[in-house]
């Protein structure tokens, strides 16, 4: 059981002290007056620790040379190595690419039925292709299925122009589109995914960027999950073997080039929950293809993913000074949830942190503290405190009685 900290040493009032009390024992809350959050006790100084760490069964070793496994319903890296390492993406560029252009259909610049020019340059890429003809009418969804599933980079560049009017343009969109997700270690130079000294990421922000397009764009996901397409008379397979290994499989994407080595984002559903594998610098497709396999079977049945609170349901209820109420509850617009080792959801530690006095008017979604979570000592992530509803200042009278009481407080 969580401890909770002794109110003789934060400034609370009595009956905020009652209030918390009531909410049960695993909750621990901590509050001081404005200009700092205590530190809770039970928590370390150290910063978040990957949850494979605590697993009493260590992650598989697999031969990349990075990878990462991400848990998509608690947003938590499971385990990872050399996640910031700068490396190519081969076609896992293609991930950003269809980021642009699913934004450009939902955003009515594209659709699906619309046809879309091939020019000459298109036609020419070099690599893995539909088989497009130039100067010929392909409508945007022929071209969606021969870049997602063929990874056809004459389709890249054909979509591209479509979106942009020239692939350069269409690169910085790309570009735009990385900066506005936070991916700092990461720069396009083309849309397919050619090699270019300076054309880099890593798999944490492989791992972001997938996360999020599953998340934007779930309507389009399919695409990721067909197995084959035949255009032009030429039927070519998806090349993530995993669909045809795991029914459990429903994505993602892969990548090749002779530097990159094989590269493959791999995504699963099981039992309601979410994990994402990204493996790059493996040295052969069958290799690409075992190692996210391990890394997928490993995540799920070593760890459990369990709801801390739910969304608009508070994790603590905070007095409010001059105000038209006397508390308000303080909690997450979404639902929390965490990331643990199997059979350990029972000692998960949950500290709010939060700077008194509340004064009003506070606005919902208004971050006012941090509740973090520990297992063990060890911090296994940290989300914003914020309010849930909105209090407006209360009457003249009433925030001139509240004032005199802080005064005693």
């Amino acid at each position: 059981m969580s401890k909770v900290l002794p109110f003789s040493k934060v400034s609370v009032s009595r009956r905020v002290a009652v209030a918390l009390l009531a909410l049960g024992p695993w909750l621990t809350v901590a509050a001081q007056q404005s200009g700092g959050v205590a530190p809770a006790a039970s928590v370390p100084a150290a910063g978040i620790t990957q949850v494979g760490e605590l697993s009493s069964v260590p992650a598989p070793s697999l031969t990349a040379t990075a990878w990462l496994t991400l848990d998509l319903n608690s947003d938590q890296v499971i385990a990872a190595l050399n996640p910031d390492q700068r490396v190519e993406p081969a076609s896992l560029t293609k991930l950003m690419a269809a980021f642009v252009v699913f934004d450009a259909i939902e955003s009515g610049r594209l659709s699906l039925d619309q046809k879309v020019h091939v020019s000459e340059k298109a036609w020419k890429t070099e690599g893995s292709r539909m088989f497009i003809k130039p100067d010929t009418q392909v409508a945007v969804n022929d071209l969606l299925q021969g870049f997602i599933v063929q990874s056809g980079n004459d389709a890249t560049v054909a979509l591209a122009e479509a979106v942009a009017g020239s692939e350069n343009a269409f690169v910085a969109l790309m570009n735009e589109e990385a900066a506005r997700q936070g991916l700092r270690d990461t720069y396009f130079t083309n849309a397919p995914g050619l090699p270019h000294p300076e054309h880099l990421t890593t798999v944490r922000d492989l791992a972001i960027l997938a996360k999020n397009l599953i998340e934007r764009f779930p309507q389009h996901l399919h695409y990721y999950s067909q197995k084959e397409y035949t255009y032009n008379g030429i039927k070519q397979n998806n090349r993530n073997r995993l669909l045809w290994t795991d029914p459990t499989v429903d994505g993602l994407k892969t990548g090749h080039t002779s530097s990159a080595g094989y590269c493959l984002v791999s995504t699963a559903v099981r039992d309601g929950r979410r994990v994402l594998a990204v493996v790059v610098g493996a040295a052969s497709d069958a290799a690409r293809t075992e190692n996210s396999l391990k890394l997928l079977n490993w995540s799920f049945q070593n760890f459990d993913t369990v709801k801390l609170f739910d969304a608009d349901k508070p994790a603590v209820t905070a007095r409010v000074w001059e105000g038209v109420s006397e508390t308000v509850g303080l909690g997450s617009l979404e639902p929390t949830w965490v990331t643990v080792p199997r059979g350990k959801g029972i000692d998960v530690k949950p500290v709010a942190n939060y700077s008194q006095p509340l004064i009003a008017p506070l606005k919902k979604g208004q971050e006012v503290g941090q509740v973090t979570v520990s297992l063990d000592g060890h911090v296994l992530r940290e989300e914003p405190l914020t309010v849930l509803a909105d209090v407006p200042e209360g009457s003249f009278f009433g925030r001139m009685y509240d004032k005199v009481m802080l005064l005693f407080q």
